[in-house]
């Protein structure tokens, strides 16, 4: 049997790729995050699956149905929102996993800072004006930043930051950043992305924190903040130039 980390996408049913929604259809037993991740994608299960919601779960007791399914000899879809590349708490669980032996694959899903620029019409990545995107959040009650990761720290760099899970605590990502960015930065939080209550804010340092407070966000949402976010004037990419030698490798 194998574990398959199964990345759903950002909220929208239709997002997950396709070899996620093959695995997915296959699957006796299917682990998901019933807080996050769209009932409709359960329907792609076989009709006799196991449907566990882990949302109310703690590790040992997910460990344990992986354990179960393991010795009965049958696969399981772990569902996660997102990309299980970023802010999945599958590390902890593939640490596992490789300590009791029992095997498991990842399969990559859309990420919701993807989405979040989709629903923005934005490429985070714009010639001249700015080429780092850090994805990245803030330490409150959950799990302390690493040194050095702390958001006045990645602020000074002046990259196009993309935060999760801080709405809650924009006051203090606008406090911040101000001295790194100024009043004037662009910023854009990006609720519910791809899902029919999707919700999009625009505005600068100066105002997204009473935008946010009156839309009443605290989950589920992304902060963007950057000057690629409403550039207009820059050089267009090499890549398509027609200056470029086409005839090079």
């Amino acid at each position: 049997m194998t574990v398959y980390f199964i990345g759903a996408g950002p909220g929208a049913a239709d997002l997950i790729t396709v070899r996620g929604a093959r695995t997915l259809a296959a699957a006796p037993v299917c682990l998901y995050a019933g807080s996050l991740v769209p009932r409709e994608l359960l329907a792609e299960c076989p009709a006799d699956a196991r449907l566990i919601d882990t949302s109310r779960l703690n590790l040992d007791e997910i460990v344990a149905e992986f354990t179960r399914a393991h010795e009965a000899g049958l696969d399981v879809a772990r569902l996660h929102s997102g990309d299980p590349s970023i802010f999945s708490a599958v590390a902890e669980q593939m640490r596992r996993l490789d300590a009791a032996g029992i095997p498991y694959e990842v399969v990559p899903g859309v990420p919701a800072f993807a989405a979040a620029a989709a629903a923005l019409k934005r490429e985070l990545t714009v010639p001249t004006v700015g080429q780092t995107v850090i994805l990245t959040r803030i330490a409150q009650q959950a799990t302390p930043m690493p040194p050095g990761e702390d958001l006045t720290t990645l602020g000074r760099s002046g990259a196009l930051l993309v935060l999760h899970l801080a709405t809650r605590y924009v006051d203090r990502v606008v406090e911040e950043l101000l001295p790194h960015y100024g009043a004037d930065c662009p910023v854009a939080v990006v609720a519910m992305a791809s899902r029919p209550d999707e919700l999009i804010l625009r505005g600068t340092l100066t105002d997204i924190a009473e935008q946010v407070k009156a839309a009443g966000l605290v989950r589920t949402a992304v902060i963007v903040v950057g000057r690629t976010l409403v550039a207009e004037q820059f050089r267009d990419s090499h890549l398509y130039s027609a200056e470029r030698d086409r005839h090079v490798c």
